[in-house]
């Protein structure tokens, strides 16, 4: 037989290549020993072999690459410095051949194997190899391309994307851009205002705490009648040091609106809007309103009207009220309109533009062009006018050598005047914030006006009725975001009636991210969610996948509670729409009378909203449009899946957060059967009772357990191989 010839080239005097070189010479003089002593010349052509396929990706394995297969899963298992996994192979004498028994190591999917009876040991060796590949991928700790790893054929937890867990973080704070869900219940009909409407009351509950303000009452009335939960709305407004008013609505019947109602209502309403939002507008000496009598779909249909302080019926709109309002000056055509050239000093004033009764002026709303300010009036000081001293010196001399405005009527009474508010959003507590401004709300500051400085601009428009709707943005857009939790309840309710016994105000809470500057956020049910989702997820596993070792199981449930999958299963459920991530900023309040005039659509969206590069100026980049557009982080609708499940745990319990884990996508469940196979499984362990003092242990912790099978496990190391159960790490 001819040989090969080989040079080879050694470092000088390196013992250990000489070494393995007689090593390998040795091993060859060997192997042509054995050849030329064979006793047997038959050849064989094909040895018969079994093969193992796998039909969903083709991938095959035969008996003569079972070994280094199985010797490769093993040396995937988990080791350390005292162990290393190998399997350990015996054979046995039978009537039919050799049968080789293979054990695994304490921390595989399984610990013995037994063969079919073969002629020589290597085929039995080979034959109980390719039975145990085959059980490893039966139990997932082989994948469908028989390699060792996370197994796919056994797949009962929904995961959307498992290469998204392998992502960067950042990707979980990439900002992206979604519509916020307007109440289907507010949205108006395709109809003209000048139309006739019956319409749901609400009646607006106002309590202050302390009683130190009066406030004018006002009523809701919107098209369609709002859910019976939302109809219990109760929250707390934060004014300046720690004022509060408690704001609700109650139900009471349906009214009907004829067609100039409707434009009464519309009018009023349009022209309380530019007063708080939009003041600017009332600077000139006509407004007008009205404008456009069409309802905007992408927009919300109420009404918020003055009523009388006492219920009369049908009666309880303060219609006088409404007009009186919009009979001002301000809304009459200049070319029509007469000024008042009669003077009587006991009965009229003399204001910057005409002459008036004083029972008009009392109780308005005027604006003084010197200092471009609206004031509430809130009497008139029948005993001071600007003769009168003020800090050593007349009114007449302070506005003369402050204001160089020399006084033509300084014998009329002085107004007492109280400053026009801006607008905050009062959902949030304020109690810390002690701005010189809000000093002075504390203590309603009041001012002393000559009204020939002053203009009249609404008749009837009180620093009460001020005081009123200087709350109602904000109770609306709390309404809003209720009746939107309300909404997601209701499509949850559709598919397990479980979500029926969650209140819509921890939904809300759920709903409502720490940006939003409110006293509810869900932070805190995200914590519990996150616990509870990942401890639900880690038992399924556990229960599910007993061919799955630690880092397996560990990787499996990692993929499953991540952010991204989170992310994904969100967006399925249409979850991004519900989210609140926005604090509530009163220039943007956008209801009937004020329309948002930025009108989103495809070819405009990116010039609307450009990408937010700089964090620190978000704000810029959260425009409100028609579309309620808003940017948000993925994470923070992955934060939403764990807040919900907090809320639902806290709210209904265990059942109903397992229904919620379906609903979502994440199919686990907390009576399985596999659980009882695993108890039975660990009565392996009960061998190893006579090394381990049991009875102190459940002593010492005060629990006794049950299956005892499982606490023995868990102090088993995976070099202990005397007993033929498992280990802590399986």
């Amino acid at each position: 037989m001819s040989k090969s010839k080989y040079v080879f080239l050694l470092e000088r005097g390196n013992h250990s290549q000489e070494k393995l070189l007689d090593d390998y010479i040795t091993g060859e003089i060997i192997m042509d020993k054995e050849i030329n002593l064979r006793t047997s010349n038959d050849m064989f052509n094909c040895l018969e072999e079994n093969i193992y396929r796998v039909n969903d990706t083709g991938a095959s394995i035969s008996t003569a690459c079972s070994v280094s297969l199985l010797h490769r899963y093993c040396d995937n298992l988990p080791r350390d410095i005292f162990f290393v996994p190998s399997p350990s192979f015996f054979f046995v004498d039978d009537v039919d051949g050799i049968v080789c028994k293979l054990i695994l190591p304490p921390n595989a999917a399984f610990r013995q194997v037994n063969g079919q009876p073969c002629p020589s040991k290597d085929e039995a060796k080979r034959d109980a190899c390719l039975k145990a590949c085959i059980k490893l991928h039966e139990l997932g700790a082989l994948t469908d391309f028989l390699l060792p790893g996370q197994g796919s054929r056994k797949i009962k937890v929904s995961t959307t994307n498992n290469s998204e867990s392998n992502k960067d973080d950042d990707e979980s704070f990439r900002e992206e851009l979604y519509e916020m869900l307007i109440p289907a219940v507010l949205r108006p009909s395709r109809c003209k205002l000048d139309s006739s409407f019956k319409l749901h009351f609400y009646y607006i509950e106002f309590i202050p705490i302390p009683a130190d303000r009066r406030y004018q009452m006002f009523g809701l009335f919107v098209i369609n009648r709002l859910p019976e939960e939302s109809e219990k709305l109760d929250v707390e407004l934060h004014l300046a040091r720690a004022r509060i008013v408690k704001a609700g609505i109650k139900y009471l019947g349906k009214i009907e609106f004829n067609k100039e109602e409707m434009i009464l209502a519309h009018n009023f309403q349009e022209m309380f809007l530019k007063v708080l939002l939009d003041r600017s507008e009332f600077t000139p000496s006509y407004i007008l309103l009205g404008n456009d009598g069409a309802l905007d779909m992408d927009s919300t249909f109420y009404l918020l009207l003055p009523i009388k302080q006492k219920f009369y019926g049908d009666n309880m709109i303060d219609w006088p009220a409404v007009k009186r309002c919009l009979s001002s000056p301000a809304f009459q055509d200049p070319m029509g309109l007469s000024l008042h050239d009669s003077y009587l000093p006991n009965e009229s004033l003399k204001l910057l533009g005409g002459t008036y009764n004083k029972a008009d002026v009392i109780g308005s709303l005027v604006y003084t062009p010197h200092t471009d300010l609206f004031f509430f009036v809130d009497a008139i000081l029948d005993g001071t006018n600007a003769k009168s001293e003020l800090n050593g010196a007349t009114y007449a001399e302070h506005f003369k050598q402050r204001l160089h405005i020399k006084l033509s009527h300084p014998e009329q009474p002085l107004l007492k005047a109280k400053q026009l508010f801006c607008l905050r959003n009062l959902l949030h507590n304020r109690q810390l914030e002690s701005t010189e401004s809000e000093a002075r709300e504390l203590m309603e500051h009041f001012v002393e006006l000559p009204p020939e400085l002053c203009s009249l601009k609404i008749i009837g428009f009180s620093k009460d009725m001020g005081s009123s709707l200087s709350l109602l943005p904000s109770l609306m857009y709390r309404l809003e975001n209720l009746l939107v939790a309300i909404e997601l309840k209701d499509v949850m309710s559709s598919y397990f009636p479980e979500a029926s016994q969650i209140s819509a105000s921890g939904i809300l809470e759920s709903l409502t991210t720490e940006r939003c500057l409110e006293r509810i956020s869900l932070e805190r049910l995200e914590v519990l969610g996150d616990a509870f989702l990942k401890y639900v997820v880690g038992r399924h596993n556990f229960i599910s996948y007993e061919g799955l070792d630690e880092g397996q199981l560990t990787r499996r449930r990692s993929d499953i509670v991540s952010n991204s999958n989170l992310y994904e299963l969100s967006i399925r459920r249409n979850l991004q729409v519900y989210i609140r991530d926005q604090h509530f900023e009163p220039t943007q309040f956008f209801a009937l009378g004020r329309p948002c005039k930025v009108v989103c659509n495809p070819d405009r969206e990116a010039t609307l909203h450009p990408k937010n590069i700089d964090p620190d100026r978000r704000e810029n980049c959260n425009l409100r449009c028609t579309k309620s557009h808003h940017w948000l982080h993925r994470k923070t609708i992955a934060d939403v899946v764990e807040s919900l499940l907090g809320v639902f745990i806290v709210e209904c319990g265990f059942k109903a957060a397992f229904a919620f884990l379906h609903w979502i996508g994440i199919k686990v469940d907390f009576e399985n059967s596999a659980f009882y196979r695993v108890l039975d499984a660990s009565s392996t362990n009960l061998s190893l009772m006579n090394y381990m003092n049991i009875s102190e242990l459940e002593e010492l912790i005060g629990y006794t357990f049950k299956r005892k099978g499982l606490l023995l496990q868990a102090f088993v190391h995976p070099s202990f191989n005397k007993h033929s159960g498992g280990c802590y790490q399986v």
